[in-house]
């Protein structure tokens, strides 16, 4: 490891500097849509079904074909940030989407009749009691969202998108082991700090005696 440090050291720094812009940015994009997509859909039930299963087929779709759909797309094709940007969102959205869901949707009904009892409004209620206490399940989701996209990052340097994955194509293509490790081993530790970090988080928010979430 030391000898990878010592020969890839400042080109893994760059990369990985690149991974996690790419990472982040999709986060924000899936996290800005799937929130307030799944809050959206406790209040409309009847379209839940529907919403999360155009979402869990997208999550179904390889990542080269994720990326194949996109490329030909005039405004994306030439921008291959863009394009792994694209695809990295729409893999985040279904752990997000149905956490937020669930985690609504899950919340004990006397809390929320108590609620209406002491005269909140719905949007108090919302933000007051049910939001806190679905904290946690959004942050799961958050949690799973992360992990994946920066595993399916790597697979962005396929576009030419950059990333660590450059490193584990490169060395693939160079029968060289070493230059897959040095893209391989920081991508896994990238994906278990966030995992760890993200962990962390919602165990903070977690309420005693919550259920575990999905």
């Amino acid at each position: 490891m030391t000898e990878i440090l010592r020969r890839y050291g400042g080109e893994i720094l760059e990369l990985t500097v690149e991974h996690l812009w790419l990472t982040f940015a999709a986060m924000l994009f899936a996290t800005l849509i799937a929130v307030p997509l799944g809050m959206w859909l406790t209040r409309r039930p009847r379209w839940a079904r529907p919403v999360i299963g155009v979402a869990n087929v997208l999550q179904t779709i390889p990542s080269l074909a994720m990326f194949g759909f996109l490329l030909p797309l005039p405004w994306l094709g030439t921008r291959a940030p863009r394009v792994a940007i694209i695809a990295l969102t729409a893999y985040a959205l279904l752990p997000i989407l149905r956490n937020t869901y669930a985690g609504i949707r899950g919340i004990d009904p006397t809390l929320v009749s108590v609620a209406e009892a002491m005269g909140l409004t719905n949007r108090q209620r919302f933000f007051k009691v049910e939001l806190p206490l679905a904290a946690s399940f959004i942050l799961a989701g958050l949690r799973t969202a992360t992990v994946t996209c920066v595993g399916i990052a790597t697979i962005a340097a396929a576009v030419g998108a950059g990333g660590l994955g450059e490193m584990i194509f490169r060395g693939v293509a160079s029968v060289d082991n070493e230059l897959v490790l040095a893209g391989a081993i920081p991508a896994a530790l990238l994906a278990l700090g966030c995992d760890a970090v993200l962990g962390a988080m919602e165990r903070w928010f977690r309420v005693p005696g919550q259920g575990k979430p999905a």
